[in-house]
């Protein structure tokens, strides 16, 4: 009986002990599964991460070549310091050629002073073609130049206004790409500033074909959070009107504005271009204490305060003008001045505005040249330190302004030597930077008679000294001698298409009084009369296309694209624009349709709208699908829905608008 026993507990034993086994191997499979999956899983991670750094890699890749000299001839570029280091970054520009045709550039440069060298930049991540853009500059992150919207054109005869925001990495020179929720509409001729960590943006204007709309709103960057917001202000505070095309520089106490233009708008009368020569500061500083709350302000809080600076009737100022550029002379807490256009001629003298006090204008004029006879004897001896009073135009001073005043005046013999004769060709539209104490001006327009030269010569000046220009890189462009002819019938004709387009703009606003057009219902149904018709673009089943129709069809929108400026009035009348629903299309164009319409059926009232719209209806799905494509090319280039949106509800953006005022 005890054996038995013995025998049943040796049998229990072995049973839980093969149980035990069973139960550690069974631990030790999940263990080494889960270990291999979690391998796996790490591994794919990694792959991923992988994959993603080297599609970023591939999209930033950046290509740098010598290049041979300064870019190609342009105007509406930027030139600007580095801010890290001693170079200079010329970031886009145009080209209007003898023939008519626009070009406009996405290309970046550096110069190198101390090598006189230039370099490009070429990145698949950037900025599309543009000019007239505004850009600004942060120590931040080794140096990056922050660029905010563009004036361009993708077929040289229609234009657009953009609103991206990009980053360049002065280190990496690869760009990215700001995308916000909220951001400053489209624009151009606009200016921008650093102050601490915001980036500062006033202005600028915006032109949908029919009118030019100037813009006076103020909007802040931070470069902390990464977010844009505007600036509100009360009805009655005071700021500056509405303009582009001025300047804008940062200083200790916040950013000086100066000038710019604009169009005066009166209903019934032509468009009259304004050139203002006011100056402003925008005073900035952060709160210490949350005037709400009594507690630390954010860092993030900044006050704005605008205020006029005004100039005794007496004291100097620059001749009246407009595309002149100013830039910032950080060494002398000075702005400086070149260039720019009146109505009768364009100038080349340099001036300086001084920041402190309430501010004061200084003429920067090169040495008068010694006239020959003189012993060095006798002559008096000039001080190297610079002195900014020292240039004032006064009557019995040693200084002159420009080439013209020895040559108009016979006692005196010119030299070759003579520094005077290093002046620049008087221009507007330049490019305009100072590297220590040295400014830089490249490009620009030249206008002689009714052309207008678009340069590529290089000069430097020694701000300091005020002795001499050096020119970096001489002008290829070959001025014809006979164009000094007057520019006034070029002017009447502009005047002209002035008032063509204020008369177009009161007929419209006649037209819009009229319930004749399309409405939108509710569902988005449109109904005509009694007529009641599906959204745009859902009337027919979407069906993809063929690689061969797509590109066929890419090269109709294009080719639609580029003749636009050459149809009559007619054409462009009963021909849909991008971004132009069907109701916008049929509300600008009802009267020749009624027209086409009555002459084929002489109906009359509604049945003839009913008509009319017909027709204008099947006119529009017939280019349609070519309208999408433009659409997609516009999108591609940087406009978003909204701008098409606006730029259809002008017409389109007529390329005979003055480029030179902006």
């Amino acid at each position: 009986m005890a054996k038995k026993k013995a025998s049943q507990g040796t049998a229990k034993a072995a049973k839980k002990a093969k149980a035990a086994q069973k139960i550690e191997r069974t631990t030790k499979k999940k263990a080494t599964k889960s270990k291999k999956d979690d391998s796996d899983s790490d591994d794919d991670l990694e792959g991923i991460l992988e994959k993603l750094r080297s599609e970023w890699e591939e999209a930033h890749k950046v290509t740098e070549e010598v290049a041979d000299g300064p870019p190609s001839r342009r105007a509406n570029a930027t030139l600007t310091a580095c801010p890290n280091g001693n170079h200079l970054w010329c970031i886009g520009g145009e080209f209007f050629s003898e023939d008519g045709k626009a070009y406009f550039y996405s290309d970046v440069y550096r110069y190198s002073p101390e090598k006189d060298e230039w370099r490009r930049f070429v990145s698949p991540t950037c900025p599309g073609p543009r000019s007239a853009h505004a850009v600004a500059v942060s120590q931040a992150g080794g140096g990056k130049i922050f660029l905010f919207g563009s004036f361009s054109s993708l077929h040289q005869n229609s234009f657009h206004h953009y609103r991206d925001f990009w980053s360049f990495d002065v280190q990496s020179h690869a760009w990215d790409r700001i995308d916000t929720k909220i951001r400053p509409s489209a624009r151009s001729g606009h200016r921008m500033a650093t102050w601490k960590h915001f980036i500062v943006l006033f202005g600028g204007f915006y032109d949908p074909g029919i009118i030019t709309k100037y813009l006076n709103d103020l909007w802040l960057f931070d470069l902390q959070e990464y977010k844009w917001r505007q600036v509100e202000f009360r009805e009655n505070d005071l700021r500056p009107s509405p303009r582009s095309g001025f300047s804008f520089l940062s200083t200790a106490d916040g950013i000086i504005l100066h000038g710019g233009y604009c169009k005066e708008y009166v209903k019934g009368k032509r468009p009259v271009g304004v050139m203002l020569e006011d100056t402003w500061l925008l005073k900035l500083s952060l709160p210490t204490t949350d005037p709400a709350t009594g507690k630390s302000a954010s860092p993030n809080s900044l006050i704005t305060k605008w205020e006029r600076r005004k100039r005794p009737s007496t004291a100097y100022a620059p001749a009246l003008r407009s595309g002149c550029t100013m830039t910032l002379w950080a060494a002398k807490n000075t702005g400086i001045l070149f260039g720019g256009v009146t109505d009768e001629d364009t100038g080349e003298e340099t001036n300086s505005y001084q920041f402190a006090g309430k501010g004061k204008w200084v003429s920067m004029t090169l040495k008068r040249p010694k006239t020959k006879g003189k012993t060095a004897g006798k002559k008096k001896k000039q001080s190297t330190a610079y002195r900014p009073e020292d240039h004032l135009d006064n009557e019995g001073d040693e200084y002159i302004e420009n080439e013209a005043a020895i040559q108009s005046s016979p006692a005196i013999e010119v030299d070759p030597d003579d520094p005077l004769l290093t002046i620049p060709l008087p221009r507007y539209n330049a490019m305009l930077s100072v590297i220590r104490n040295t400014l830089y001006i490249y490009g620009g327009i030249y206008e002689r008679g009714k052309r207008e030269y678009t340069l590529d010569d290089f000069y430097s000046i020694q701000l300091d000294k005020m002795d001499h220009y050096t020119c970096l890189k001489e002008s290829g462009v070959v001025i014809a001698e006979d164009d000094d002819s007057s520019s006034s019938e070029d002017e009447d004709e502009d005047e002209d298409e002035d008032e063509d387009e204020d008369d177009d703009h009161d007929s419209e606003d006649d037209d819009e009084d009229e319930d004749d057009g399309p409405m939108t219902l509710e569902g988005g149904m449109q109904k005509t009369g009694e007529q009641t018709h599906p959204p745009v673009g859902l009337q027919d089943a979407v069906v993809e296309p063929t690689e061969a129709e797509q590109a066929a069809l890419r090269l109709k929108a294009t080719a639609f694209m580029g003749v636009s400026k050459e149809r009559s009035p007619e054409e462009l009348l009963s021909t849909p624009l991008p971004g132009e629903t069907l109701a916008m299309f049929y509300a600008r164009s009802r009267a020749y349709w009624a027209q086409r319409a009555h002459i084929s059926t002489e109906n009359q009232g509604k049945q003839l709208r009913r008509d009319g719209f017909a027709l204008a209806e099947e006119t529009y799905d017939t280019y349609k699908p070519i309208l999408k494509e433009v659409e997609k090319i516009l999108a591609e280039a940087g406009l978003d829905e909204d701008d098409m949106r606006q730029r259809a509800a002008g017409g389109g953006v007529r390329v005979e608008q003055s480029r030179n005022r902006r």
